[in-house]
């Protein structure tokens, strides 16, 4: 005898709805607690909402260097204009690619717009300088006290002519007095004493008053000198000439610096390039000079070699920031490899500065909007009130056409607006999303298309009722059928979406972005959320009596009693069995 078959289970779990809720429930107050957690109870609103400047930057290369503009040049580039608009004390500023060779640089409110646009649209300017002095990066507490910097990287170099960068404390300055080191010459010859003033010349004659003033100057600059803020460490060295003696700050603003003029110039840097040595398990970068840069390197490196440390440092300076400061011992040739304590991302970063100083790259500006504070608020509230009349609209036509079933469509809304609430919130100090104009129209585009997955469910159920079913069947059965055209036209949304994000740029983006995250909400709604509502809503006596206001009245929808089979009887032949 056969087994019995196990009987399966209603479609969507009729049984375990509260499962579906509760998760679902779950979700929502932990978005909501991690949003305010965060103290980001609001989302963060992009340019043309909150206000602020909006700069397009077009690439340009010089003739015949066609090739330079290619992401790793561009996603270089991004890295120089965002750590110089931070230097500007600029918060949520936003730069980054769009398309292959254009730069966006989108600046809140609240900024001195002149002054980011000249930031912004100058190409990186890269010098080698000698060190003169070293200290840590906080105000020296006297001018005459000695300075204990922060150890910075020393230097060996090999028998190949090459030098080796590693960190130790050779760099300290522990024992040298601030004034001893403003005294060296810049341009020091292998013979020449520390005592000569840094304005001085190579002569060594004695120093005039303008000379010692001009020392006594850059000195109290270099003991005032704080770098523990990025806007000081950018405008430390801001409108210096490369003929100029500098302070300047180290890139992580742990160190401070005297800079002498510059020897050369980052354009003569023809390659630098990160790698890794099997030998010696480090990471290092290898630097290439050109040939006019070759003979300036070999030149400033003979004469530093001959000098005590700090003196024996040249500075790599990039926009007056120094982003590594390695001893030389010995003469140099047109190669050079810097080794240390690198790790990948950080010899990476380090080699794509020093090649940046080489690009045939420039900037031109494509566009620059500006929008105040007021017209983004009353941009943002033409946008909330777009949205409030489409909201109404789809409610008016929920109540009037569904009735009673308006009630779960309204709460899918309602569930579906918190969530997409709390997590653009959350996006904005996660990947720095804001929400544009465009997005907002995205979230009013999705409120329709989150109405017509209810829609869709809704008839469903409607047509078995209309073909005799109650309704506690007829919510189950509908459910498979709805369910796979839901999914189909929620795929087809996200792929628009998907497809629209990738081949825009700008603005659209924010819509894209917004339609297929509200698209993926809608599946994770009705799942959670709509169906197990509608059903235990069937269990209530409202809704399963066909009440003429639940919207499933089966009087109103033209249900038929389903057919039942009879028996056939067969009518005689002959009229007398009639």
């Amino acid at each position: 005898m056969a087994a019995p078959k196990k009987s399966r289970g209603p479609a969507g779990g009729q049984g375990r709805p509260g499962r579906s809720l509760a998760l679902i429930l779950i979700a929502m107050v932990a978005l909501t607690g991690g949003m305010f957690l965060a103290d980001q109870p609001t989302p963060r609103l992009g340019i043309d909402l909150a206000g602020g400047t909006s700069i397009t930057l077009e690439a340009k290369s010089e003739p015949g260097q066609e090739s330079a503009i290619n992401k790793t040049n561009m996603d270089t580039a991004v890295q120089i204009m965002e750590r110089r608009v931070n230097g500007l004390g600029v918060s949520e500023a936003e730069v980054q690619t769009q398309g292959d060779r254009n730069i966006i640089v989108n600046i809140p409110k609240g900024t001195n717009s002149a002054q980011a646009r000249e930031q912004v649209g100058t190409t990186a300017k890269l010098y080698f300088r000698p060190v003169l002095t070293v200290a840590q990066g906080t105000p020296t507490p006297a001018p005459s006290a000695s300075s204990s910097g922060k150890p910075s990287p020393s230097a060996s170099t090999s028998d190949k002519g090459k030098a080796s960068t590693t960190p130790s404390a050779g760099a300290s300055t522990q024992g040298r007095a601030v004034t001893d080191g403003l005294k060296t010459d810049t341009t020091p010859s292998p013979k020449a004493s520390g005592s000569a003033d840094a304005t001085a010349s190579p002569s060594a004659s004695a120093p005039s008053a303008a000379d010692e003033a001009a020392a006594a100057k850059l000195q109290k600059q270099f003991a005032d000198l704080d770098c523990s803020s990025k806007a000081s460490r950018a405008e430390a060295a801001r409108g210096a000439k490369p003929t100029d003696t500098v302070v300047a700050c180290s890139s992580e603003g742990d160190a401070k610096y005297v800079l002498g003029p510059a020897e050369v110039s980052g354009t003569e840097v023809d390659n630098a390039k990160a790698g890794f040595d099997q030998q010696r398990g480090m990471w290092i970068v290898n630097m290439e000079f050109t040939k006019k840069g070759s003979k300036e390197f070999q030149t400033i490196t003979k004469k530093l070699s001959a000098q005590q440390s700090p003196q024996n440092q040249f500075a790599i300076a990039l926009d007056g920031e120094v982003v590594s400061a390695p001893q030389v011992n010995t003469t140099l040739s047109g190669s050079a490899e810097i080794s240390g304590s690198f790790t990948q991302q950080s010899a990476e970063d380090l080699a794509n500065v020093l090649s940046y100083g080489a690009l045939p790259l420039s900037f031109k500006e494509a566009s620059v909007t500006t929008v105040t504070a007021a017209l983004g608020g009353e941009q943002l509230k033409a946008g909330l009130i777009a949205g409030a009349i489409g909201l109404a609209l789809v409610v008016i036509y929920l109540v009037a056409y569904y009735r009673g079933l308006a009630l779960i469509a309204l709460l899918s809304l309602m569930a579906s607006g918190i969530l997409t609430y709390t997590i653009m919130s959350l996006l904005g100090p996660a990947i720095g999303f804001a929400l544009n104009l465009p997005a907002v129209c995205g979230a009013i585009v999705a409120i329709g298309i989150t109405a017509d997955s209810f829609i869709v469910y809704f008839e469903r159920i409607r047509d078995e009722i209309r073909e005799g079913r109650t309704l506690r069947p007829a919510v189950e059965r509908a459910w498979p059928r709805a369910r796979r055209t839901i999914l189909v036209s929620d795929f087809v949304s996200f792929l628009a979406a998907a497809v629209l994000f990738v081949v825009t740029v700008g603005k659209v983006q924010g819509f894209a972005f917004t339609l297929g995250l509200t698209t993926l909400l809608d599946v994770v709604v009705v799942f959670l959320f709509t169906k197990p509502v509608m059903t235990l809503m069937a269990r209530r006596k409202f809704f399963s009596s066909g009440h003429p206001w639940s919207g499933l009245d089966p009087k109103r929808l033209g249900a038929k009693p389903p057919l039942r089979r009879s028996r056939r009887v067969n009518a005689p032949t002959d009229p007398k069995e009639a």
